[in-house]
């Protein structure tokens, strides 16, 4: 057993990643497609979002329509590491061939992955080291060579990668970081 200690950073330190385009169309996705979830998944999401959301006009936010939901989504996802981990589990469980795909992908790559079914919520967070070889963009076009017929944006692998490695590419290796590293 090493004696190397992993590091995690909160589970909503990925909006240091996220562009507020995309990060809006992930929770309207996910509010869009809540009857699709898990009860318990649901649930989680639907109690935090009772407890922390207001929006004009809804005494109870979560009848509001999804998109309103997913405007009033942006603060507590950027500030509850809890309810971004639940978001994220239910946007990737609404794609789950991409899950499978990415998952079978990464372990192709010798990277450590949990199965695709693992329950990723309960980990403490993202791992913040960052295999050498590999960037977006040599997994993306990796990938695409390994999956020529899946048609899926950039931003919805990559999402889909950080999810599934349960790593945010913050240290990379020989002391480089990314600009949200050096913010700290």
């Amino acid at each position: 057993m090493s004696d190397e200690q992993v590091e995690f950073l909160p589970f909503h330190a990925i909006n240091e990643f996220m562009v507020a385009e995309y990060q809006y169309e992930v929770l309207r996705k996910v509010w869009s497609s809540l009857g699709e979830l898990p009860a318990d998944l649901r649930s989680d999401l639907v109690n935090t979002f009772k407890r922390e959301a207001k929006i004009p006009g809804f005494r109870n936010a979560n009848l509001a329509p999804a998109p309103l939901k997913a405007r009033s989504s942006v603060t507590i996802f950027e500030r509850d590491p809890e309810f971004t981990a639940a978001v994220l589990d239910a946007w990737a469980r609404l794609h789950p061939d991409l899950m499978k795909q990415v998952a079978d992908f990464l372990t192709s790559r010798e990277w450590e992955v949990l199965p695709a079914d693992a329950n990723r919520r309960a980990l403490p967070g993202f791992q913040t080291h960052w295999p050498a070889e590999d960037n977006f963009e040599t997994l993306d076009e990796a990938f695409r060579k390994a999956n020529p017929k899946t048609e899926v944006s950039e931003d919805d692998l990559n999402l889909m990668i950080v999810w599934v490695s349960g790593r945010l590419p913050y240290k990379l290796p020989e002391g480089e970081e990314t600009e949200a590293g050096e913010q700290e």
